[in-house]
């Protein structure tokens, strides 16, 4: 099987300036933290991308949107919704382990996470994919959670919303759970534990543990 073929470089600045934004913010971002990292020039920088905000929202935007694909996928496998809440759970955690291998560590890994406290810096396009993903995601774990309903897993009982708010708020929270916590531990109890939560309280005989 033949190697894949190297990242473009349009592709490399993206992927580095993810984490820059991620150590440094909207604020501390600079091409030239780019450009080193990458040992080029800020003026090639500037040839692909043209501004900081240009970079950036496009940096946001696609890592927005390549979450929403991933997780959409997620929950919309033929799994039982256990099993659905543990991809979304690993998933967090492959990102948290990205930028805290030693797993005791409280590194800013979301980038939803970190760009949200400076919404009001980046650009329109950033903060509007921003600002629907909490809404897109909770639509998408409340089609998972009343597709759980309609196959007997949940008993008919569920209160789908409530139960999609839940598990949507630790979702959307991961980041700071963990840096809080400085480990993953914390938020995977949270995950485990709504999961038996809703197995207890609504789920049918045959899907209990």
């Amino acid at each position: 099987m033949p190697d894949a073929p190297p990242p473009s470089m349009k592709e490399a600045i993206r992927t580095v300036s993810v984490e820059l934004l991620l150590r440094h913010g909207y604020q501390g971002f600079r091409f030239r933290d780019v450009a080193e990292r990458l040992t080029t020039t800020r003026a090639n920088v500037h040839y692909y991308y043209g501004s900081k905000q240009n970079l950036c929202e496009e940096v946001i935007v696609e890592y927005v949107e390549g979450t929403i694909a991933e997780w959409t996928a997620n929950w919309r496998r033929p799994v039982p919704l256990v099993e659905k809440i543990g991809g979304m759970m690993e998933s967090n955690r492959e990102r948290y382990v990205r930028y805290n291998p030693t797993g005791d560590t409280g590194h800013a890994w979301s980038l939803i996470g970190r760009m949200r406290l400076e919404r009001d810096e980046i650009g329109p396009r950033a903060r509007e994919v921003l600002a629907r993903f909490s809404a897109v995601l909770e639509a998408i774990v409340t089609e998972a959670v009343a597709r759980a309903v309609r196959t007997g897993e949940l008993g008919p009982g569920t209160p789908v919303a409530d139960v999609a708010l839940q598990i949507t708020a630790i979702a959307d929270s991961a980041g700071a759970i963990t840096q809080d916590s400085f480990s993953f531990d914390r938020l995977e109890r949270l995950y485990g534990a709504i999961a038996r939560t809703v197995l207890h309280a609504y789920g049918q005989p045959s899907s209990r543990p």
